[in-house]
């Protein structure tokens, strides 16, 4: 079993249209993101998020760890407006 020693950290910048947060993953732990800008990140698990067609949504200034078991699919984002980052780790 795996034990989670090595982290995956990345820094995705907002935008008005869908960015790729978390691409599929052979295996893992756990994904976890933190909304740093002052607009919500609308997360999708699968491809193409929007305001309308979105998984979760997080706050500004917000964290959302993702549920077990882990989904381990593609995951996108959109920013209700422009600015700041998704910081994104998994493990």
């Amino acid at each position: 079993m795996s034990t989670g020693q090595s982290a995956t950290l990345a820094s995705v910048a907002s935008s008005a249209t869908s960015v790729n947060i978390f691409t599929t993953a052979g295996g893992g732990l756990a994904r976890v993101v933190f909304n740093d800008s002052t607009a919500v990140l609308y997360l999708k698990f699968g491809f193409t998020a929007s305001t309308t067609s979105h998984t979760v949504q997080i706050a500004a200034g917000g964290y959302y760890e993702f549920p077990q078991p882990l989904f381990l699919g593609n995951v996108d984002g959109i920013w209700a407006s422009a600015n700041g980052f998704a910081r994104s780790t998994s493990w």
